[in-house]
């Protein structure tokens, strides 16, 4: 919204920094000026009430125009490129790969030897796990940053990660990755600082003289890692002060009630965005915001800060679009595309967790109730956002959707996640499942799933005890459980090893600075001697490869399967069997999944009143309806179009 009375302001700042009437100094003004008002009131809703409110404000502005200027021409060209589609990423046309640049490929130069590999998969999009320099045995795996603007030596260097984005760029692909908004390495710069007793950088973080307040606080604050770090609160010998440590000890919070980290985080930011990242990956975001008597999670003035950067990023980085690392219940992960007045401009993308979950879920069950109870909360996404959507990352698997419903299908919650966590915690033993559990919380007995894609649809125990047959219904539980998610809606992001059938590697047990966390366990290093297995017929990495290549080239191919709001759920009549149809205008494409070990039947009715026979783009045959029913095999899908 524009507001006269800050374009004097403007009008100074644009003449201090030079600008010219270049059409794309224009347009940068334009985006400035019809955003400054939005921006003024979320900063001064946060900071309003401080004496350096003003000032600060002024800093914020003056970050903006230096961004712009630091921005390069392929990347204001590509800017208007993205521009004129409208919102790029909605595209049936992305599909994405998350990995761990040394574990995938050595190091940032290798990657880039790897990018033809990916082009063969039909990956577009490279999500780099942290990058950041961060601490030898205390990095919780890149997460606790040393330095926002050093690259970990080992990967390479800011120069490389330039290199690569700019060969991405002539591919046409995409780059994203992470920026950890909520804390610090205990060794950054700024925590060095604090340590040495200087207040102003103590007030970067949450330094507190006695336990008064850190135990007031812990009383309404989960904790995160109950078995590995206790509390949320350190204590810091050098300056016998306690500091906040939600996490580990060793990662700090920022203190974002001072505008300056604020000020300086975004700057961190948009300096990622002029480098040429497409998508940043905010890690985090629920808990940026801290509150006595509360959870300090997914509070108001978080979603302030987050919509406030979303609107800095259209001033200064338009072709950068933010990802929301928000892993909450289904009612709360709406909340983070924005609403009212800022619907659509706070997260671009959210992680479809809870669908992810819920996948898993049917798998273990063979019961699909539970999924479709969920849907009208996850239906509420507003139009122009989009899902991240994964059946593993480099994270647990958290059963984190509501209790209710369970209950509404006649399940007792805590007797079902105790099913669900035994049948993939390694603790059933006619599970065909191989996992473990991670952080068990003694109190509450909650946990979360560890183990890779493959291990978890049986493909482990499959290859020890030699079964074919095992092995086959493992492999087609993998590409039952891909091919749900690649064209649910959102981008799909596939995680690296899933491509090639990775089980657990239990290496991580030998490693003193990895053996305390189990998620190692699905954080494979990639043995490019088994990867060249995707090439030879017959094995269990050519048949997980080829057949995914192939579904992801179909879904390129499928319009209908943008992230248009055009997805309806179908009455399939049969707890095991769950299916959507995607549509655009009068073109309609249905998706059919069967969750179950056993052969199922579904009636015709609930896609083809007319019993018209269809096509399967996925098995290349035609499917007759004339006898009213459908038929599927175990763990078998189908998708149907109009012959």
């Amino acid at each position: 919204m524009y507001n006269p009375t800050l374009q004097p302001f403007i009008d100074s700042v644009s003449q201090s920094k030079k600008l010219s009437k270049s059409t794309q100094d224009q347009y940068f003004l334009h985006r400035l000026i019809a955003n400054i008002d939005d921006i003024h009131v979320l900063f001064a809703g946060i900071y309003g009430h401080l004496p350096q409110a003003k000032d600060m404000f002024g800093q914020l502005i003056q970050v903006l125009f230096q961004a712009h200027l630091q921005r390069s021409q392929a990347l204001k060209n590509r800017d208007e490129v993205k521009e004129k589609k409208g919102k790029w990423f909605l595209s049936n046309e992305l599909t994405g790969m998350s990995l761990y640049v040394d574990r995938f490929a050595g190091n940032l130069e290798g990657l880039e030897s790897k990018l033809p590999y990916l082009e063969d998969l039909g990956v577009n999009l490279l999500h780099l796990m942290p990058l950041f320099k961060s601490p030898e045995g205390e990095s919780d795996g890149g997460y606790a940053v040393e330095d926002f603007r050093v690259i970990e030596n080992k990967l390479g260097t800011i120069e490389d990660l330039r290199k690569l984005q700019a060969h991405l760029l002539e591919k046409d692909m995409y780059l994203m990755i992470d920026i950890v908004l909520n804390h610090t390495s205990h060794h950054h710069e700024w925590a060095k600082k604090a340590k040495e007793g200087s207040k102003e950088f103590q007030d970067y973080y949450y330094f507190y003289d006695d336990r008064s307040i850190p135990d007031q606080m812990e009383e309404t604050m989960p904790e995160i890692f109950p078995e590995s770090s206790p509390g949320s609160f350190t204590f810091q010998e050098s300056v016998q002060k306690w500091v906040m440590t939600v996490f580990h000890q060793y990662q700090w919070d920022l203190n974002y009630s001072n505008p300056k980290v604020l000020i300086e985080m975004l700057d961190n930011l948009l300096f990622y965005g002029n480098l040429g990242v497409d998508i940043v990956r905010i890690d985090a975001p629920a808990f940026i915001w801290k509150q006595m008597g509360t959870s300090c999670q997914n509070l108001p003035e978080a979603h302030q800060l987050l919509q406030l950067i979303k609107l800095c990023t259209e001033v200064s980085t338009p072709g950068m679009a933010i990802l929301g690392e928000a892993i909450v219940a289904p009612a709360q992960i709406m909340e983070y595309f924005g609403k009212d007045r800022y619907a659509t401009h706070e997260c671009d993308f959210a992680y479809n967790a809870t669908h992810m979950a819920l996948q898993w879920d049917a798998l273990a069950t063979g019961d699909t109730r539970i999924m479709l109870e969920a849907q009208h909360e996850l239906a509420k996404k507003p139009l122009g956002s989009s899902w991240i959507t994964y059946t593993r990352c480099h994270d647990d698997i958290g059963l984190g959707y509501d209790d209710y419903m369970i209950a509404n299908v006649g399940f007792t919650p805590y007797l079902h996640r105790y099913y669900l966590k035994n049948y993939y915690g390694g603790l059933q033993e006619d599970s065909p499942a191989s996992g473990a559990l991670f952080a068990i919380n003694p109190k509450t007995q909650d946990a979360r799933i560890s183990g890779s894609l493959a291990s978890l649809c049986g493909l482990e125990k499959a290859l020890k005890a030699k079964d074919s047959k095992w092995i086959d219904e493992s492999i087609q539980k993998i590409l039952l459980m891909e091919a749900h998610c690649l064209f649910l809606g959102g981008i799909p992001m596939l995680f690296y090893g899933d491509e090639a059938a990775y089980t657990n590697d239990y290496s991580y047990l030998q490693d003193p600075g990895k053996s305390y966390d189990n998620r190692w366990m699905h954080r494979p290093v990639i043995d490019w001697e088994k990867n060249k297995r995707v090439k030879k017929k017959g094995t269990e990495e050519n048949k997980v490869y080829t057949s995914l290549k192939e579904l992801i080239s179909l879904r390129k191919k499928l319009k209908v399967v943008a992230d248009l709001k055009n997805l309806e759920w179908l009455p399939c009549s049969n707890k095991s069997i769950v299916g959507y149809v995607r549509y655009i205008g009068s073109e309609r494409v249905y998706f059919l999944f069967n969750f179950s070990s056993l052969e199922q039947t579904i009636p015709v009715h609930a896609i083809e009143p007319n019993k018209q026979n269809k096509n399967c783009l996925w098995s290349k045959k035609q499917v007759s309806l004339e006898k009213g029913s459908l038929s599927f095999q175990p763990y078998q899908f189908y998708i149907l179009a109009d012959s």
